[in-house]
């Protein structure tokens, strides 16, 4: 038998086994000086020989189980000088061992192998978030059954590890400036900055691609700003920039990987994102109550209403009021709980009603005094009220919110994030993990773009201003405003003796024949 090439020749001899059921390795290698061209080599079964004795044996509990049976099957082949080709000189091919059946040799080493094609399969299943036990199901079911699959489910484990080693091959720092540069050739309107420590290591990382700057400089008025989700064991923050769009979907502005939360990481911060979107600034921006990031949107956001995140405070309100409720209802009766649930709402209820309900500030203050009255403490009232601007209702009568009152819209995207995270992601991981959360945000919002573009708005009341808005808006906008249009065809509004000034009813009858609501509006009809 004659092969052209040693690789020809071993190649068989990995096909021969996996017929006969043995496992094969290469004995030696014989090479000439000259001009390294291989002379000759053999080729073993992998039970030739003996495991070396090793002096640490007695020491060992649990020892590998012995594989070599010193098995004598071999092929050697030289080469022929004169044809330039290689021969088999000799062959033994009795075995002193049992062979594996043809049912289990696909689980043999020499079987193994994982082709280009496998290997993209692979990764593509993976980054679609399927699992390797289920995605090697798949693969199974694809070529009729597990026998004819050429790698096991510990392969396809092994081979994703391999890939991930290899993409941090460079280090974090290196790896994540190879991903973005990655990025920047797939798209050249993709942006990234870096903020350097003392050490010159890489401390804060921002990076907007293309879509998030087209969104930004339609939808940017409105911003949420988030950096609760931390990203690994240190959980170092990992911050979004978030608004809706038309459709009242999320959009994300802008994403930035901190190493703290300073005040001149975040000056940078801001700084950074203002120039990646050529210096425009939102109109309101929403954030937790972080003193540091507080301080930097006050410097860097000069023309901003910044707000804070009724959700926390109302977290926060929880922890230090909800002690007072506690402290009364231990001392009181079940039945006279009840009764004066009945009379007098909480206090939590209370600092709700002056979040949310109070529209005048006079009404504010008198409620707040309440609470004051109730609580026991005063330390967080007193620094809440200090910001009261910041949060509520009675002072955002001018403020261009979108109905945005949260950071809802950035804690809901971390939860996304959540579904799939799991705290050993290396850092190359984690950014493919949120690069998909985002298509999936980008792929909902051409869904509702075209289901609004199939469905008529439902008018209610078929007036030409209704009839012109439904063409203009969005559904979702279009219902907003004809809620408010029948809200205001059911007001009633009265001339009182001062000069321009008016009693504004709106609201439906009850039965003394009251509105819900009555407002004193000033106003110049002229202007």
């Amino acid at each position: 038998m004659e092969f052209s090439s040693t690789d020809e020749a071993w190649m068989f001899w990995i096909s021969y086994g996996g017929q006969k059921g043995f496992e094969v390795r290469k004995r030696y290698t014989n090479k000439r000086k000259s001009d390294g061209k291989v002379r000759s080599c053999r080729y073993v079964c992998a039970n030739e020989g003996h495991r070396k004795e090793d002096k640490r044996d007695h020491l060992t509990k649990c020892p590998r189980a012995e594989t070599r049976t010193d098995c004598q099957v071999h092929m050697g082949v030289v080469l022929d000088r004169e044809k330039g080709n290689y021969k088999v000189a000799d062959v033994v091919l009795e075995h002193n061992h049992i062979l594996q059946l043809p049912e289990t040799s696909h689980l043999m080493v020499s079987q193994r192998k994982i082709s280009e094609l496998q290997g993209f399969q692979i990764e593509t299943v993976d980054n679609a978030r399927i699992g390797p036990k289920a995605a090697h199901e798949l693969a199974s079911i694809q070529v009729g059954g597990s026998l004819n699959l050429s790698y096991t489910l510990s392969d396809h484990k092994n081979y994703l590890r391999g890939k991930r080693q290899r993409e941090m091959a460079y280090g974090q720092a290196g790896s994540i400036l190879m991903y973005f540069q990655d990025k920047i050739a797939e798209n050249p309107s993709f942006q990234y900055a870096l903020q350097m420590d003392q050490e010159e290591q890489i401390a804060n990382i921002f990076w907007v691609d293309a879509k998030m700057l087209t969104d930004y400089a339609y939808f940017g008025d409105v911003v949420s700003f988030d950096t609760t989700f931390g990203i690994n064991k240190e959980s170092r923050p990992f911050g979004v920039f978030v608004g809706f769009n038309q459709f009242s979907e999320t959009m994300v502005f802008g994403v930035v990987l901190m190493y703290d939360e300073t005040y001149e990481s975040f000056k940078w911060l801001f700084e950074t994102f203002l120039k990646a979107h050529n210096g425009k600034q939102p109109k309101t921006i929403y954030t937790d109550q972080d003193f540091a990031m507080g301080k930097a949107i006050k410097e860097v956001f000069s023309e901003v209403w910044h707000g804070l995140c009724t959700f926390h405070i109302m977290q926060n309100a929880a922890k230090h009021l909800a002690e007072v409720d506690n402290e009364e209802e231990s001392s009181t009766s079940p039945k006279q709980i009840a009764e004066d649930n009945e009379k007098e709402p909480s206090i939590l209820a209370d600092f709700s009603a002056c979040m949310f309900e109070y529209e005048d500030e006079e009404t504010f203050e008198q409620a707040f005094n309440t609470i004051r009255a109730k609580a026991s403490k005063q330390s967080w009232l007193d620094s809440i009220y200090r910001v009261k601007e910041k949060w509520a209702e009675c002072y955002m009568k001018d403020v261009f919110a979108l109905g945005m009152r949260s950071t809802q819209l950035s804690e809901s995207l971390n939860s996304e994030l959540k579904r799939h995270f799991k705290s050993d992601f290396d850092i190359i991981r984690f950014l493919k993990h949120f690069e998909r959360v985002v298509e999936d945000k980008r792929k909902n919002e051409l869904n509702v773009e075209f289901e609004s573009r199939k469905k008529i708005p439902r008018i209610k009341m078929r007036t030409p201003m209704l009839i012109q808005a439904s063409k203009l808006y969005t559904p979702i906008i279009f219902e907003a405003f004809q809620g408010e249009y029948e809200r205001s065809m059911v007001a009633c509004s009265t001339v009182l003796e001062d000069k321009n000034c008016y009693l504004v009813a709106i609201g439906s009858l009850d039965e003394n024949c009251t509105f819900e609501k009555e407002y004193k509006v000033f106003g110049d009809p002229l202007e």
